[in-house]
């Protein structure tokens, strides 16, 4: 098991001026490409979006009030493996709060859960059940965000749950906790129930995949799955570049906010339920936070990384889960399989398709999964 090195530090989030400085000069030397006419989103990202979002980061976005937002909840660095982890610590409320680790994924950050720490921590003040209370531990994967950045090989979703169990069980004291997840964070959940289950109470997940499918599908539901297949490879072509070759790319993107904001902001609007319209669904301020969790602590090419070194180690991506499963499941999400397509891997004890959302479900729909993650848990603590 990996050891900690030090105690947990307070660390709020604090970019320096000249960062914000450099960044509002860059965005304003922006050379930016012709678009085909009236092509909108059919090559990728829609230019004329980005462009107009990159004037508003330049000249409206206010960091300094984000920053404020985030801050508002205890954050903390811990070396574990030689590693600083960055994370909210927030107690629940009432005489027995469920210890309950939530993990992002990418292109995502630690931001998408800041709208569940009121309802998971406080439920009574949210019109929940006191009873429903979490302690919450809220980290950015390595490599992401405002944690360290690994300068080694080997940080794979295996190191990974194996850092994040050691932050829980011998630094924060949580003998026993709960995990939520999606995207990387679903991985890395299924994972922590494969290799740490005697740590892990259970854990819950809004994105249910699995490696194949299973070996008695009907005629109609293997064409659901060559459909999903096809979607997902179409969609696969940022998972091949960052699990091969990363840096090639991440070398352009460390070095441009536009073109940061381009490989992003398009996997946010292909992934989500908005029917298209990004800004129906998220603010500017929203998809813009998100952003400088990459942007601001030169996090990009620490955090592709995790593709390189996770597709080395392909087994511990599809450990099996040794603990209780409950899935919310989010039609719109691009690489989320219906419940026929993902039981025979898990010992699902429940399960709740959505009436809306997508990839990004605690950012889209946090009410719906506050209520299923309450509902989840309740009687496992």
């Amino acid at each position: 098991m990996a050891q900690p090195l030090s105690a947990p530090r307070p660390a709020p989030i604090d970019v320096s001026d000249e960062v914000l400085d450099d960044l509002r000069e860059r965005l304003s030397r922006t050379r930016w490409p012709e678009q085909v006419e009236g092509s909108g989103w059919d090559y990728g990202v829609d230019i004329a979006y980005i462009r107009d979002l990159c004037e508003y980061w330049q000249t409206q976005y206010d960091w300094r009030a984000q920053e404020r937002r985030l801050n508002e909840y205890p954050l903390f660095l811990c070396e574990v493996d030689g590693l600083d982890i960055h994370f909210w610590h927030v107690k629940g409320t009432g005489q027995n709060p469920l210890p309950l680790l939530l993990v992002h994924g990418w292109p995502g950050s630690i931001y998408e859960f800041l709208e569940l720490i009121g309802p998971l921590s406080d439920p009574a003040r949210f019109g929940g059940e006191p009873g429903d209370s979490f302690d919450l531990v809220i980290p950015s994967l390595p490599g992401f965000g405002f944690g360290g950045q690994p300068r080694v090989p080997g940080w794979g979703i295996g190191r990974i749950a194996a850092a994040l169990d050691t932050l829980m069980v011998d630094v924060l004291g949580y003998p026993q906790y709960g995990v939520q997840g999606g995207d990387w964070g679903a991985v890395t959940a299924r994972r922590l129930a494969a290799a740490h289950a005697d740590h892990v109470v259970a854990i819950h997940s809004n994105l249910p995949a699995v490696a194949a499918p299973p070996g008695d599908l009907t005629e109609k539901e293997q064409a659901t799955w060559d459909a999903h297949q096809r979607k997902a490879t179409a969609e696969g072509g940022y998972s091949a570049i960052q699990g091969t070759k990363p840096d090639t790319l991440t070398v352009a993107q460390s070095d441009s906010p536009a073109g940061l904001a381009a490989w992003i902001v398009e996997k946010f609007r292909t992934w989500s339920d908005c029917g298209g319209d990004l800004e129906s669904v998220y603010s500017k301020d929203d998809l813009l936070t998100n952003l400088m969790f990459y942007w601001a602590p030169n996090s990009t090419a620490s955090a592709a990384r995790i593709y390189f070194e996770s597709f080395r180690a392909f087994e511990e991506l599809f450990s099996v889960p040794q603990r209780p499963v409950g899935f919310a499941y989010f039609a719109a999400d691009t690489f989320a399989l219906e419940r026929r397509f993902v039981e025979a891997e898990f010992p699902i004890e429940h399960w709740t398709t959505m009436p809306a959302g997508g990839h990004f479900a605690a950012l889209e729909q946090p009410g719906l999964l506050v209520d299923d993650v309450r509902a989840f848990f309740r009687g496992r603590r």
